[in-house]
């Protein structure tokens, strides 16, 4: 997930609530607070790291020389910038990082845990992570992080649909007009294959250039381009391919347009917002709390519930590291260990 700065001032992220109880996953919390965290993030710019800065703009080369997308460019540096403007050079007195060791990162981490949630605290300090692993690098400097680790993160419940939710989205697509035919082809291909929001964004469709085209019907197949501009190829059912081939057809007369989602009434290709906004429209017109994401989380527990095999589910998702695997497949065991149970158990004494 790309990582997004935030400023200590107006406009962070929602603080820590007393808790009150276990509270069900939220279905639009991750996607709530990225977007907090998006709309803000403008003001970590604004904030003074004074004789600080210059390293953070060198970073900030660093990681364009790099290759790293521009998002995760200003994730990484506006953390760094809130770490430099917010504690140490007020609260810790430091004005060179060659100052700064193991506890002023440590004293950072336990004012952002007591202020904002454990993922959040831990989003800021693998980016502090990347920062002074540069600058040792960098300046041969001891790394103040070395033996540091990140807090740790309570894995969520992970939101799946149930089939009657899946059937009451589908229904609320039915119909022949454009917008009917659009909707329930994004449902369905994010339902066959859990790829991410922006990757269903940026998918094309041009019959006549190959370098242009990312659908093959026929094959049932769909190319996608990843984080990092990584390529991949996924696979969709027999219902999918069927409700593209129906959008397709409604499509036609805008069919020069290469960006394969399109707006009603001509207007130009969907953004990912537009997307995200369209199936929380859908999922509110079927009684049902829908987002994108929720859509990843669901292929990936119905295909480790199936049986299916870890690595092919990393290759499908798109995932460089197995730890995703443990977020996803939490709620896959547990939906085997109750089966599990029902099996051993119901004969027992």
């Amino acid at each position: 997930m790309p990582l997004q700065p935030d400023s200590p001032g107006a406009g962070r992220p929602a603080q820590r609530q007393p808790a009150t109880g276990q509270k069900a996953a939220d279905p639009a919390s991750e996607s709530k607070t990225m977007a907090v965290l998006r709309r803000h993030a403008w003001q970590a710019r604004q904030l003074d790291a004074g004789p600080l800065v210059a390293d953070i703009a060198s970073f900030r080369l660093h990681l364009a020389a790099e290759g790293k997308s521009a998002r995760t460019i200003q994730g990484y540096t506006g953390a760094v910038r809130w770490f430099a403007a917010a504690w140490l050079l007020p609260q810790a007195g430091r004005t060179s990082w060659d100052q700064v060791d193991a506890p002023d990162v440590q004293r950072w981490m336990v004012h952002l845990l007591s202020r904002y949630s454990s993922a959040y605290a831990s989003i800021q300090f693998r980016a502090l992570r990347q920062f002074f692993k540069w600058l040792a690098a960098e300046e041969n400097l001891p790394d103040p992080m070395d033996r540091l680790r990140a807090p740790t993160v309570a894995a969520p419940e992970v939101p799946v649909f149930t089939s009657v939710e899946l059937t009451d989205l589908e229904r609320a697509c039915r119909g022949g007009t454009f917008a009917q035919r659009r909707d329930a082809a994004i449902i369905a291909v994010f339902t066959a294959t859990g790829i991410r929001l922006s990757e269903m964004a940026g998918i094309r469709h041009d019959p006549d250039d190959p370098a242009r085209n990312d659908l093959d019907l026929d094959r049932r197949e769909i190319r996608i381009t990843g984080k990092g501009g990584t390529a991949r190829t996924v696979k969709i059912g027999h219902q999918a391919a069927r409700a593209l081939d129906r959008y397709l057809r409604a499509r036609h007369p805008q069919a020069w347009r290469a960006r394969l989602w399109l707006g009603v009434n001509g207007r130009g290709p969907l953004t990912a917002t537009g997307i995200y906004q369209l199936i929380a429209r859908r999922g509110r017109q079927a009684g049902v709390p829908a987002y994108p994401h929720r859509f990843r989380h669901h292929f990936s527990h119905t295909w480790l519930d199936r049986g299916g095999a870890e690595a092919d589910l990393m290759e499908l998702n798109g995932w460089t590291s197995p730890q995703m695997l443990t977020r996803y497949g939490a709620s896959a065991r547990a939906a085997r260990a109750r089966r599990t149970y029902d099996r051993i158990m119901e004969d027992g004494p």
